[in-house]
């Protein structure tokens, strides 16, 4: 039996393909359209969703039944004494605090270890990257659990959003900023830090939306990021909840604008998605921990 073994869930952004190539499990998380219930990338493809999303179906996110998250784990211990969890961020869902507790409880005390460093999409890929690496270094569970929530602070994401309609039925604008954006032309930037999505600049177009991401996270690496970026020791991100072909024109800008580093690039998770709706664009860093460096 090996030693450490990693479980995360589908709000990491990593497909179940990804996931056999990672040697790693990721839990599917449940969406319900229109009354009925999907996994995602197991029941539900990315198409089939932003066909539905894009038809105006009443799209919803649920937490993991206990039953389903136990199974999942149940699995992983029969080939690793221990396993590390890295769900979604506790500032956007309750799966979290209670897959915390269950961890608590036999059979999986000391030996399920979840990690809450405020984390989801392409950032919670990292963190899965990075607990990866710390195993082949020979870190325990309990070890990587302490050192990727030491790290949740390091990490930022902007997401410009194309259209303001989710945001609107999601009740972060009111259905009058909705319409005022709309008429113009308003792509709003969004940023998650920490574990929040939280509003961070309006700009007058995609072009001005993607000016503003480049330059804040440019800002982000020569300030609060400087010790890291000197050392080459993060990871640059890109995401999109759009058509491919836009998303391999963000990726390319962002080549760009930061030539020679190399661009880690994820679709939007579907949780993400659904709240920001067809054609948004995200950029980010996430610093590596020390314990992986050199």
């Amino acid at each position: 039996m090996e030693k450490t073994g990693i479980v995360t869930d589908s709000h990491s952004s990593i497909t179940q393909k990804q996931a056999q190539e990672l040697g790693i499990s990721v839990l599917p998380m449940p969406f319900f359209i229109d009354g009925t219930s999907y996994q995602e990338d197991v029941t539900l493809t990315r198409e089939a969703f932003f066909t539905q999303l894009r038809a105006g179906a009443n799209i919803t996110t649920s937490q993991p039944a206990p039953a389903q998250v136990m199974e999942y784990w149940d699995r992983a211990l029969t080939q690793f004494e221990q396993i590390v969890y890295l769900p979604i961020s506790s500032g956007l869902s309750g799966s979290c605090a209670a897959a915390s507790a269950m961890a608590q409880e036999p059979p999986y005390q000391d030996r399920v270890f979840v990690v809450d460093n405020g984390r989801v999409s392409a950032l919670l890929h990292c963190s899965v990257l990075d607990a990866l690496e710390l195993i082949a270094r020979g870190y325990t569970a309990p070890e990587i659990k302490t050192i990727l929530e030491r790290c949740r602070e390091q990490m930022v994401i902007y997401i410009g959003v194309d259209t303001l309609e989710h945001l609107k039925r999601g009740g972060r604008i009111t259905p009058a900023a909705a319409a005022i954006g709309t008429l113009l032309h308003i792509k709003p930037v969004l940023r998650f830090d920490v574990g929040i999505l939280e509003p961070f600049k309006k700009c007058r177009g995609l072009g001005k939306a993607k000016k503003a991401m480049l330059e804040a996270i440019q800002h982000d690496l020569t300030t609060r990021f400087a010790p890291w970026y000197q050392k080459d020791a993060f990871y640059l991100l890109a995401a999109a909840s759009s058509t491919k072909e836009a998303a391999q024109e963000w990726v390319a800008e962002i080549q760009d604008f930061f030539p020679g580093q190399k661009v880690l690039y994820d679709d939007l998770s579907l949780g993400v998605s659904s709240h920001i709706g067809f054609g948004g664009l995200g950029i980010g860093c996430s610093c590596k921990p020390a314990e992986t460096i050199g």
